[in-house]
């Protein structure tokens, strides 16, 4: 039996995506080539480890038990890896790093400056989408360490607080001279928040402490963008974090409040497995992270 390690992690791909094409663009080579070394592998097992449809690709049984394997030994080959590159005391190298949307157009263009400024060795490579998954690449191995709102609450991850910010109302630019609403005002607004699945939509839930079955239908939005564009048509009110304000509302005629105090805050922190040997040098991009805010 000849299994390689490259096999091992297209399978892995392909498990996880449940498509060819998308596996094929995450292992970066092309869907034909990823076709031959899956059935390669297959031929070598013995047995077919995925069930193949005109519109989906399934694990069977076995490859539902071969994943597990084969997840456990991929991450204990990128903790040798790992290993390795914590011996070094500098940053070089590949750095997985996530990030949640309500974070990642803000903070980004001056995170990933700083850090190829301080360390020209190191190879960013950004993964953007909703803590749930993160947390579970991260669980996975196949991030180093991901920036989100805190807490996040899982005993296998350290997090790192970085820093604080507000909460602001978006209004349409109309209200620019009302009084900013207090928090019992804002049940009986018209509020469009992001869809579910984004901690930020929790967060603005708990500060307005409107109950998800209150909400009208059809007033959620993808972005933090989709949903100042709403405002700014006259649509609703939303909230949005501080570091959003510059770039989301130069192109939309809206106006922003601040909340009299307590003002709703998020805190923004970095998480990454307590296992990993690069704990040092994440402590060391937390730093830069914390200082890269806008």
């Amino acid at each position: 039996m000849n299994i390689t390690l490259k096999q091992l992690r297209y399978f892995e791909a392909l498990a996880r995506h449940g498509h060819f094409g998308r596996a094929a663009d995450a292992c970066a080579i092309s869907q034909p080539a990823l076709s031959v070394q899956i059935k390669d592998l297959e031929e070598s097992l013995g047995t077919v480890l995925f069930e193949r449809g005109p519109r989906y690709v399934r694990l069977t049984g076995f490859g539902e038990d071969f994943a597990e394997r084969v997840r456990d030994i991929l991450g204990r080959v990128d903790d040798l890896a790992e290993m390795a590159r914590a011996a070094d005391p500098g940053l070089s190298g590949r750095l997985r790093l996530g990030i949640i949307p309500t974070i990642a157009p803000y903070l980004l263009p001056n995170l990933i400056a700083s850090l190829t400024a301080q360390f020209p060795e190191l190879d960013v490579h950004v993964r953007e989408t909703l803590t749930q998954r993160l947390v579970e690449e991260l669980s996975e191995g196949t991030l180093d360490a991901a920036i989100v709102a805190l807490p996040v609450v899982d005993p296998s991850l350290t997090e790192v607080p970085l820093f604080d910010e507000a909460l602001l109302l978006v209004r349409p630019q109309d209200d620019a001279d009302k009084p900013v609403p207090n928090r019992e005002d804002l049940t009986e607004m018209r509020l469009l928040l992001l869809e579910e699945g984004h901690c930020f939509r929790d967060q603005a839930l708990s500060f307005c402490n409107v109950e998800t079955a209150r909400l009208r239908k059809g007033l959620d939005g993808s972005t933090l963008s989709t949903l100042v564009q709403m405002v700014g048509a006259g649509i609703g009110a939303t909230l949005i974090p501080e570091m959003a304000v510059a770039v989301e509302t130069r192109s939309a005629p809206v106006s922003i409040g601040r909340f009299s105090e307590p003002q709703p805050m998020r805190s923004v922190g970095m998480i990454w497995r307590r296992s990993s040997p690069l704990a040092p040098q994440l402590q060391r991009v937390a730093e830069i992270v914390r200082t890269s805010r806008v």
